[in-house]
């Protein structure tokens, strides 16, 4: 419990770096947003009125200020084109993201656990050369140029699942039929460097002394692979995961662009198109800040996991 505080005490910083970067590196991006929604046509009247009401007259160090005292509060500010809350905006979205995103993890597990294992015991034979190529091929190909061609196979030529979206008829919950192409494409380079992940483990782990002792005492060799190598070989994957998440997450900024998931990354380059600072900043601390709590999440996990951690 007291390393899990320690452990939490620790996150406070980087959480203060993440918001901070953040706030910064958003007023580095050149445009302003004032005239672009405005257009060309707008009064200094108009400009001054509006400058002054999303609070872009005053100093940087003063809109830190105010920024830091919005989010403390659950403030993010009020997009500029949407004309409604940053909070509401993200928190719309926000499921919609992390449906994709868990989806994806789990087909990536699904797929690695099982594949590695497999690897690792038929070790040099033709069904770990075979997964070997699968993978490789797997982490070849990004999910920029994935997504486009399980459009075109699935949807347009054997018309099966829809093009894109998330529902139907103005559903607010989301059909699964939607949810397979576009976690496909995130959870297929995922599958493939886990499965490696796992193989390497397992493989080390069946090498250990204890395996051994335990194929002498005559376990068979289901029992001595599920119960003994693979929970070993499963600590270095906890944290493999955890950091996989954070990818995810930036990969669902191009995913969902592809098929027009309305997820956060969809709001989040719409936002960047518009030079919509609250909205950017908003979507940009909701990623960093979920990929912060994934990380300690997975802090607690591996020690859960892992005795000697303890």
């Amino acid at each position: 419990m007291k390393q899990t505080l320690t452990r939490l005490a620790l996150t406070l910083p980087v959480v203060w770096l993440v918001v901070s970067l953040v706030f910064l590196l958003i007023h580095l991006v050149p445009g302003d947003p004032i005239l672009q929604m405005l257009g060309e046509g707008a009064t200094p009247t108009d400009t001054a009125t509006l400058r002054h009401q999303y609070h872009l007259d005053l100093p940087l160090p003063q809109q830190y200020v105010l920024y830091w005292s919005g989010v403390l509060h659950g403030d993010l500010g009020s997009s500029i084109r949407l004309h409604d809350t940053v909070a509401n905006l993200i928190a719309a979205r926000y499921p919609y993201t992390l449906a994709l995103t868990l989806t994806a993890l789990g087909l990536g597990l699904l797929l690695a656990l099982p594949a590695g294992i497999l690897a690792a015991v038929r070790r040099g034979r033709w069904l770990d050369q075979n997964l070997s190529v699968v993978s490789l091929f797997g982490l070849s190909i990004p999910g920029l140029a994935l997504g486009p061609v399980l459009i075109l196979v699935f949807s347009i030529y054997l018309g099966w699942l829809p093009v894109s979206g998330a529902n139907s008829g103005g559903n607010a919950w989301i059909d699964w039929r939607y949810l397979v192409l576009p976690s496909i494409a995130m959870g297929a380079s995922l599958a493939a460097i886990l499965t490696r992940m796992v193989r390497t483990a397992m493989l080390e782990e069946l090498g250990q002394d204890y395996i051994r002792t335990a194929r002498a005492k005559g376990l068979s060799e289901r029992s001595v692979v599920c119960r003994h190598a693979l929970p070993n070989a499963l600590v270095p994957i906890v944290t493999v995961v955890g950091l996989q998440f954070g990818a995810l997450l930036a990969g669902a900024i191009v995913t969902e662009t592809i098929f027009s998931w309305p997820g956060l990354g969809r709001l989040t380059v719409s936002a960047i198109s518009n030079r919509d600072y609250a909205l950017v900043q908003g979507c940009l601390l909701s990623i960093g800040l979920t990929y912060v709590l994934v990380n300690l999440l997975t802090d607690v996990v591996y020690r859960c996991v892992n005795p000697r951690m303890r």
